[in-house]
């Protein structure tokens, strides 16, 4: 069975929608600023990749009733899924049995932080609709409601490759006949708990963030959803965009945080892939790498690359010093990248890229290109505790 993808849709800190974020990456205008959202004791420290744009302004985009309470999760997965949803034409195609499955880390968490604020005062504080928000499903829930895909809805979180294991999900329950669709993708809001843990793990960079430069000192958090329309090959889907080809994941458990540094997790991860597709390793032609900025995870993925591709190694990049890394986001968000780079032969540039890391020499694409040749894409997105996952996509 032949599973494309036939609508995208994308939020992040570098536009509303894929015509923005194409924009800011061809012009490399990153979208790290300063934390805007919320008081932080990192305020004026760690850059972030935020979506500009209040809750009551996300909210008035959608047209939500004023005095509801969204989580600033569901809002930003909203305008990605209407944008995927609309994109495939799905509303004007009736008698779809349209699931929806969505990755996430936080859930409603930026509004039960602001439960526990006034909670911590005095017990009898606090709004309740705060709270009874916080858990990952409403928000997948939500979202569900509003574009209409409700015929299988569940939630996937799995730390930072949870978008791309959703993804996968999506495809298994179509080629089950569970589904005649699925938009499927990931979603995560900026809020203190990511911010100060990560700042705890001593990961995230003062600096924007470096991917796959031997100066590389650590990551940038960001914000956004990214969702794709995934379907049966049919004359009745408008054109695709490309093919959902193999996908894997694995669960190196090598550490709680960190991968090995041979990289075996994103090595098997994305073998598997490929041996999914019947696809060799020559054949692929760019890799969007997870590629956080970290100095573990860039050693660990490039390794696993050099190994894998020794015979020829794809043009590859990093595309989160534009988007900062959007945790349960960026598997969806990237996906999104990676589809359209299929489509319309596209090459995103690594930004910050000066020299390469001493122990694989890898070099990535530093200028944006369209009209490559380009029928092979493989999208990296590697958890904590592991969980790493690959996703191929290829033209139809």
């Amino acid at each position: 069975m032949e599973i494309v993808v036939s609508g995208v849709g994308m939020v992040s800190g570098i536009g509303f929608g894929t015509a923005e974020a194409l924009q800011a990456i061809a012009g490399k205008k990153s979208g790290m600023g300063a934390l805007t959202l919320f008081d932080s004791v990192y305020k004026d420290i760690l850059p972030v990749s935020e979506v500009k744009a209040s809750n009551s302004e996300l909210a008035a985009r959608l047209g939500l009733p004023a005095g509801k309470t969204f989580s600033r999760t569901a809002l930003l997965g909203m305008l990605a899924a209407q944008q995927a949803a609309t994109d495939a034409r799905l509303p004007l195609r009736k008698g779809l049995r349209v699931g929806f499955v969505s990755g996430t880390t936080i859930g409603g968490m930026d509004r039960s932080e602001n439960f526990y604020r006034s909670f911590g005062t005095h017990p009898h504080r606090g709004r309740l609709r705060d709270i009874a928000v916080h858990d990952c499903a409403d928000s997948t829930e939500q979202i569900a409601a509003y574009i209409g895909a409700t015929d299988y809805v569940t939630t996937v979180s799995t730390a930072c490759s949870s978008g791309a294991n959703a993804i996968m999900f999506g495809a298994r329950l179509i080629k089950h006949g569970m589904a005649d669709c699925v938009i499927a993708g990931g979603v995560d809001a900026l809020c203190k708990f990511t911010l100060n843990g990560f700042a705890s793990l001593k990961i995230l960079d003062e600096a924007v963030c470096r991917p796959l430069d031997e100066s590389r000192a650590g990551l940038n958090l960001g914000e956004g959803a990214g969702y794709v329309v995934l379907e049966r090959k049919s004359g009745d889907a408008p054109p695709p965009y490309c093919r959902l080809a193999g996908y894997a994941n694995v669960c190196e458990a090598f550490h709680q945080t960190a991968s090995s540094p041979e990289g075996h997790g994103p090595f098997e991860a994305m073998r598997q892939a490929l041996d999914a597709a019947g696809v060799a390793p020559e054949a692929v032609d760019y890799i969007n790498f997870h590629g956080t900025g970290t100095p573990n995870n860039d050693l660990a993925e490039g390794n696993a690359v050099k190994r894998l591709f020794a015979k020829k190694i794809p043009f590859l990049s990093s595309t989160k010093a534009f988007t900062g890394h959007t945790l349960g986001a960026a598997g969806g968000i990237e996906a999104v990248l990676s589809a359209l780079a299929v489509k319309h032969g596209l090459l995103y540039p690594n930004l910050n890229y000066s020299r390469p890391i001493a122990e694989h020499g890898l070099t990535p694409v530093t200028a944006f290109r369209q009209g490559a040749e380009i029928n092979t894409v493989l999208s990296n997105s590697f958890g904590f505790g592991g969980n790493d996952s690959s996703l191929l996509f290829s033209k139809t």
